[in-house]
Order: C-alpha cells, then structure tokens, then sequence
C-alpha cells in the first residue's frame, strides 16, 4: 500500500444503475484488500451505494474516486462521488434523517456520515455536488499471550 500523498484514486462512471453495482464491487474490493472487517465491509459498501445513487439519480451521473490511503498508523478508504448537477439547495436539511426530494426513507446523506468516521458534502446550487466519505481500518485488538 502507498503512501496517502502517493496513491492514486480509481475513477468510476456513474451514469446508469449497472454503474452502481460496480462501484459497489469495487469498495468491496478496496475495503477487503484493505484489511477492513466484514462489518466494516458492509458499512462502506452501504454508503458507497448511498452516495453512489444519489450522485445518479439527484446530480444526474458523474464519477466516484476511490483512494487506499496509508498514513503510516492506519490504513483507510476514501470516497469521493462527483456530479455536476444543480446542487443541493439547503445542505443543512439535506443532512437532516427523514428528509426525502426522492420519495426515499431520507437517510441516504445522514445514513452515510454516520457510516464512515470522515464526511463531508461540497455543494451549491448550480455549480454540483462532491460528497466525500472516509473510514480507517477498526485495529484489532492483540491477541492475549498464550492464545493462538
């Protein structure tokens, strides 16, 4: 694994819904090479997709990036998903759970931070939207002594 100033991100398209099973694949790939857990797995994996979707079906299609970062301690994933769409208007009650413009659940943006240790959305109205999402790698705990 390189270095976090050296690695290089992995663009994806997002345009259609069988772009977002690839980028679904792809996180697996990256967590699980990562040394991420299953839990984990599926926790980064569930936000790609949120974010994935709405990058699709909100901003009208863009990219993800994903980037291995190596900061010397820990190892993590991050995720950035791109669209050039109008943009969110009031981010603050985009973030809000149970708010919807899509006839969802409402916690596609606020169901994602709370997936990941790091977020943050860039947006404004007219110019897209960046959403990016990182976690680290959970360090397991030593192994007691004696105990295979």
């Amino acid at each position: 694994m390189q270095p976090s100033g050296q690695a290089s991100a992995t663009s994806l398209p997002i345009g259609s819904d069988a772009d977002l099973a690839w980028v679904r694949q792809q996180v697996r790939q990256y967590a699980a090479a990562l040394g991420f857990g299953l839990v984990q797995q599926t926790k980064l994996v569930t936000a790609a997709s949120e974010l994935a979707r709405n990058t699709l079906v909100h901003g009208g299609g863009g990219h993800a990036e994903i980037t291995p970062l190596d900061n010397g301690r820990a190892r993590g994933l991050r995720m950035s998903f791109v669209d050039s769409g109008p943009g969110i208007r009031d981010l603050e009650l985009a973030m809000t759970d149970g708010y919807t413009t899509g006839g969802g659940l409402g916690l596609g943006l606020s169901g994602a931070k709370r997936l990941v240790q790091e977020f943050s959305v860039d947006t404004a109205p007219g110019r897209g939207t960046t959403v990016t999402a990182v976690a680290w790698v959970a360090q397991v705990p030593s192994s007691r002594p004696g105990m295979a």
